[in-house]
C-alpha cells in the first residue's frame, strides 16, 4: 500500500519504518526541515534498538522517504497515518492543537478513497472532531476515520510492531476495517488478534492499557513502602502473587517510580476525561499521587542515613539517566528529580548513563548542570564518591560484582531505586546497601524506615 505518515516523532519513525520494511511505500512527512534533512540522510534522531538495520534498508530500497511536502504524500495514499504530539497542558488534558490542525489541511488533499488513521494518543471523541474538520473540504464518501492507538515499548518497539499482541482498530466502516486488517495481517500471522471495535473504545483502550500498568507498578511501590516498615521483602511478595495467572508476573517490579512519555500523560489525561463526565477516578488520583512522592523516596532514605537534609561537601555517583533501559528518553525520568532534590541540598554528582546523557543535559536545570560532571563509563561514575545512587536499571549495571565498589568509592554506600542486586551477595561483601522494600544491609533499618 502507499502509506503516509504524518509526523516522525516516536511512534511515527517507528511505524514508518515498519510499515516500509514490510514491504508498504512510504511517506513520513514533518514540519522539521532539520530533522527532515536528517532523516534523508539515514541519521535517526531517537535511540531504538533494531530500529536502524530495518531504517537503512528501507531507505536504500526506495521503500521510505521523508518530506515537509503534505500534499503529495496524502494524495497518493491508501492510508494516513496520524503520529502527532499530544503533550498534556497544565490540567492534564492531552493538547489536540497538532492533531487538529493536520486534519484541517487533510480534506482537500484527498484523491481517491482515504483511510485516515489516528495512532496518536487521544482523549475519547476526538475522532469525532477529526472527521468533522476533514469533511468541511472532502465528501464523506471519500474518507474514513479510524483509530488505531499505539502499544509500543520504548526498547522493544521494533519487537512489539514487528509482533504486536493484538492490533487495536477502532472504526464502523466495513471498508475501513477491512483496509486495517490487510495492512496488518502480515503482522500477526503467529495468531494474534486483529480486534474491531468502536472508534470511541480503541480511544480509551489506550488510556485504560497505560493506566493498568501504572496501577500495577505503583501498586507494588505501595507493598515496598509497607515491607520496610514491617521487615517485609518484596521480591518474595512479587514472586508470591507473580504466579497467580489473574495478576501475572510483569509489571510488579517495586522501585522509585514510573516515568516517560507515556504512562504520565495518559493516567494524567483518563483522569481529566473522567472529570470532565462527572466521574472521580479516585483509583487514578491515587496513582499520580503515589508516583510522584515514590520519584524522590530514595532522597528521604539518604536523609535519614546521614541524619541530615544537607549534603554540602557530598559527592554522589548517579548511574542511570533515562526512565527506561534500552532509550535516551529522559521525559519524567526519576533521574530528573533525584538530581534536583540532591543539588538542592547542596550535594555535587557524577553521573552516567549509556545513551541519555545528551537528552538529560537539554531537559534538566541550569544548576544541576552546574553541580553535575557526566563522565564516560559506570567506573568513572564512581569515583572516590561518598554515595552511589541507581535509578536506571540498564543491564551493564547489573553486572559489576558488589566488591569492586571498595576499590573506588570513600564508603561503598548504594542506594539502589531498582533492586538490581542480591542482598546476601551485598551482606557477604560488606557494602551498604539500601534499595525498595527489602531489608537494608550494612545499616540499622531503623535509620530509613519511613
Amino acid at each position: 500500500m502507499d502509506i503516509a505518515v504524518i509526523g516522525t516523532g516516536y511512534v511515527g519513525l517507528v511505524s514508518g519504518t515498519c510499515f516500509a520494511d514490510s514491504g508498504n511505500d512510504v511517506t513520513c512527512v514533518d514540519i522539521d526541515e532539520d530533522k527532515v534533512a536528517q532523516l534523508r540522510d539515514g541519521q535517526i534522531p531517537i535511540y531504538e534498538p533494531g530500529l536502524e538495520p530495518i531504517f537503512a534498508r528501507s531507505i536504500r530500497e526506495g521503500r521510505l522517504r521523508f518530506t515537509t511536502e503534505i500534499q503529495q504524500a496524502v494524495g497518493e495514499a491508501d492510508i494516513v497515518f496520524l503520529c502527532l504530539p499530544t503533550p498534556p497542558g497544565g490540567d492534564g488534558q492531552a493538547d489536540l492543537s497538532a492533531v487538529m490542525s493536520v486534519a484541517g489541511q487533510i480534506g482537500p488533499l484527498l484523491e481517491g478513497y482515504t483511510v485516515v488513521v489516528n495512532k496518536s494518543t487521544v482523549p475519547v471523541g476526538t475522532g469525532d472532531r477529526l472527521e468533522e474538520a476533514i469533511a468541511e473540504k472532502a465528501s464523506s464518501d471519500r474518507f474514513a476515520v479510524v483509530s488505531n492507538p499505539e502499544f509500543l515499548r520504548e526498547g522493544a518497539a521494533v519487537e512489539d510492531f514487528m509482533k504486536p499482541e493484538r492490533v487495536v482498530v477502532g472504526t464502523d466502516s466495513d471498508r475501513a476495517a477491512e483496509t486495517m486488517t490487510t495492512l496488518y495481517e502480515p503482522f500477526v500471522r503467529s495468531g494474534n488478534p486483529i480486534i474491531t471495535m468502536d472508534r470511541r473504545s480503541a480511544e480509551l483502550t489506550k488510556y485504560a492499557a497505560n493506566a493498568m500498568l501504572a496501577t500495577k507498578i505503583t501498586f507494588m511501590n505501595e507493598i515496598a513502602n509497607i515491607c520496610e516498615r514491617v521487615g517485609g521483602n518484596v521480591d518474595n511478595i512479587r514472586r508470591g502473587i507473580g504466579t497467580d495467572s489473574r495478576i501475572g508476573k510483569r509489571f510488579l517490579f517495586a522501585g522509585i517510580g514510573y516515568g516517560g512519555s507515556c504512562f504520565p500523560k495518559d493516567v494524567q489525561a483518563i483522569h481529566h476525561t473522567a472529570g470532565e463526565h462527572g466521574y472521580d477516578f479516585k483509583i487514578v488520583d491515587a496513582v499520580m499521587s503515589v508516583n510522584n512522592s515514590q520519584k524522590t523516596s530514595i532522597v528521604r532514605k539518604m536523609e535519614r542515613y546521614y541524619g541530615t537534609d544537607d549534603f554540602s561537601g557530598k559527592t554522589f555517583g548517579m548511574w542511570g539517566l533515562s526512565f527506561k533501559p534500552e532509550t535516551d528518553d529522559i521525559r519524567e525520568a526519576p533521574a530528573l528529580y533525584i538530581a534536583e532534590e540532591l543539588v538542592g541540598r547542596g550535594a555535587k554528582l557524577l553521573a552516567y548513563d549509556p545513551e541519555a546523557i545528551g537528552t538529560f543535559k537539554e531537559a534538566t536545570s541550569q544548576v544541576v548542570l552546574d553541580n553535575t560532571t557526566f563522565v564516560h563509563n559506570q567506573q568513572e561514575a564512581l569515583d572516590d564518591i561518598d554515595a552511589l545512587v541507581i535509578c536506571t536499571e540498564w543491564n551493564e549495571f547489573r553486572r559489576p560484582t558488589v566488591d569492586r565498589f571498595q576499590d573506588h568509592m570513600k564508603q561503598p554506600v548504594i542506594f539502589d531505586g531498582r533492586n538490581l542486586y542480591n542482598l546476601e551477595r551485598a551482606a557477604k561483601a560488606g557494602i551498604t546497601y539500601i534499595s525498595v522494600g527489602r531489608p537494608a544491609v550494612g545499616v540499622d533499618e531503623e535509620l530509613i524506615e519511613k
